[in-house]
């Protein structure tokens, strides 16, 4: 199996993705940070030169990695998912079946409940836990990020597979502060706003911030794991 780009979230994502990647002896696929959002992400990518995914006349293969929201009781805090698809606004993109499959193989020793899920990607953050579970189960979907639909729309039909492992690091069962705001139109955080927010709720800040640790370090590690069995 070969993965020619990794695109992960930028900031602490990306510097957990890197964390991993550095341990690993050999090649290692290029890395690249993206920002948060649908609008910011689209622009990337229709600005991201061909070369940086795409290598001579093989298919490229994508790997979208990151953290992700929990919209049911199964999928807890620290587990790792590979998407089969991705809803927005009642659309749908599909995740590439065969490259899925091969990183599933790769990793099932090491991650034995590791399972496949449907994802929602939202423009903003999903903060209540009552509004989780409904979408979960309206939805049918599993998990919730800001990227992958956008990915998938803009790499599907033009010859690149991608697929997209991802940890979950929020569950359903607890409010999160709302952060949207904080999220510049880049696609970048705003640290003073974020700050803000989460002073006004300390305690779902805590959880939030143990939950995204707890995620980051899994992250790190099966980036490494499936890199090491390239």
């Amino acid at each position: 199996m070969t993965i020619n780009t990794i695109l992960v979230p930028q900031g602490s994502e990306y510097m957990a993705v890197c964390r991993g990647l550095s341990r690993v002896t050999g090649k290692t696929p290029k890395i690249i940070p993206v920002p948060v959002g649908k609008k910011p992400l689209t622009k990337y990518l229709q600005q991201l030169p061909k070369q940086e995914y795409s290598t001579g006349y093989l298919q490229p293969k994508v790997l979208v990695v990151g953290l992700c929201g929990s919209l049911t009781p199964q999928d807890c805090i620290g587990n790792v998912v590979l998407y089969e698809s991705c809803i927005y606004q009642e659309q749908l993109q599909i995740c590439d079946f065969a490259f899925t499959i091969e990183i599933h193989s790769a990793l099932k020793t090491h991650y034995p409940t590791l399972k496949l899920v449907k994802s929602l990607t939202s423009d903003r953050v999903i903060c209540s836990a009552s509004e989780k579970q409904y979408l979960g189960k309206t939805l049918g979907a599993d998990v919730v990020d800001m990227e992958g639909f956008t990915t998938l729309e803009y790499f599907n039909g033009s010859g690149v597979a991608v697929a997209m492992l991802r940890v979950v690091s929020d569950d359903c069962h607890h409010n999160i502060p709302d952060i949207t705001a904080a999220i510049n139109p880049d696609g970048s955080l705003q640290p003073l706003s974020l700050a803000l927010r989460f002073l006004g709720q300390p305690i779902a800040a805590a959880r939030l911030i143990q939950g995204s640790l707890r995620g980051l370090k899994v992250l790190e590690e099966v980036t490494k794991s499936l890199v090491a069995e390239l």
